[in-house]
């Protein structure tokens, strides 16, 4: 059956999704690459769940940062105002991607999915990451989050809408540009995180309601929930090993990484991969 995926690659996909979601290395290009390795037909149904198996990345980023979630939630209801001033610069971080992506994702899908895509991407990431570390010293100061600006919050969208390119790296776009309004790197690294509960949580309710059907049918429920857990499983990894990363180095690791990912990817194309 088209697009049929068993146990063992939903969980390698959830691994690789989870690994590499919040990163700063593009977890939609990891995820083509895994999916060539495997032999896994590609469909929507396969295409869906890719996006989907993002909800245990979400879930992760939840119960890791639940206090500023909470903060947020009393924001809604009146009762702080530093979390109705994040939750509005979550909101309009968010819509310059929500608007792209009405716009523009039908011209994405059909002519920027591809290998040599991917690759390009990641090289001039990476080359993008090792020209800012060098430019700019290691931050040591930097506004927090409470001193993000509802300006600020909007030009971090924008870059985000540049993530939209496969290899690009949502992460890697939100970060630089929270780096660039001025953020400390952790302030940048935190709204990075936050941003990508409402950024990719709208994306999966979209694909879920769209393909949840044909994800059903052709890859099953098991597959599907247990890549999903393995995901969840797999980013609080990541989260906590990056934030404690950076704390005491720079992003030059991932300039570094995205490159030799990219001379990699060239080696598939010559091998025939698309």
């Amino acid at each position: 059956m088209v697009g049929r995926m068993d146990v063992l690659q939903a969980i390698i996909l959830g691994i690789v999704e989870g690994l590499t979601e919040y990163l700063p290395v593009s977890s939609t290009g990891h995820l083509i690459v895994a999916q060539h390795l495997m032999g896994v037909e590609e469909s929507e149904a396969v295409s869906a769940y890719e996006v989907c198996i993002q909800s245990g990345a979400i879930v992760a980023v939840l119960g890791l940062y639940y206090p500023r979630v909470a903060e947020m939630l009393r924001g809604l209801m009146g009762r702080s105002e530093a979390g109705r001033r994040l939750l509005v610069n979550l909101i309009l971080g968010f819509l310059p991607a929500a608007l792209a992506g009405l716009l523009l994702a039908g011209v994405i899908k059909d002519y920027l999915f591809s290998a040599a895509v991917v690759m390009a991407a990641w090289a001039a990431g990476g080359l993008a990451i090792l020209l800012y570390v060098r430019g700019r010293s290691r931050e040591q100061g930097g506004k927090s989050l409470e001193e993000l600006t509802p300006k600020c919050a909007l030009f971090v969208g924008v870059m985000q809408c540049v993530a939209m390119c496969p290899g690009v790296s949502r992460s890697l776009m939100t970060m630089l540009g929270g780096l660039m309004a001025g953020l400390s790197v952790a302030a940048a690294v935190e709204f990075s995180f936050l941003l990508g509960l409402v950024t990719l949580g709208a994306a999966t309710c979209h694909d879920a309601v769209k393909h949840g059907t044909e994800m059903v049918s052709q890859i099953g429920w098991v597959p599907m929930l247990t890549g999903t857990a393995v995901a969840w499983a797999s980013s609080v990894v990541a989260v906590k090993w990056m934030v404690g990363y950076l704390n005491r180095h720079s992003l030059a690791l991932f300039g570094w990484y995205r490159l030799g990912a990219a001379a990699v990817m060239l080696l598939l194309i010559l091998r025939g991969l698309r």
